[in-house]
């Protein structure tokens, strides 16, 4: 069940490309943390499912 407007996917598509070229210019624990959260915005962004928003009742999807 998607809870993701097509805006809310679109600005995590960006901030994924945007999170994961600020990791190509970082090193260590804090690149690896940034390689996740890149790849977690992007799955969520596809998928159009966020657990975070399912936890917390928040649906930005308005169909």
């Amino acid at each position: 069940m998607k809870n993701e407007s097509s805006t809310d996917r679109i600005i995590r598509v960006i901030a994924a490309v945007v999170i994961f070229i600020i990791a190509l210019f970082t090193t260590g624990i804090i690149q690896i943390v940034l390689y996740v959260l890149a790849a977690i915005m992007l799955f969520t962004a596809i998928t159009g499912f966020c657990l975070l928003y399912k936890l917390l009742g928040i649906n930005t999807d308005a169909m």
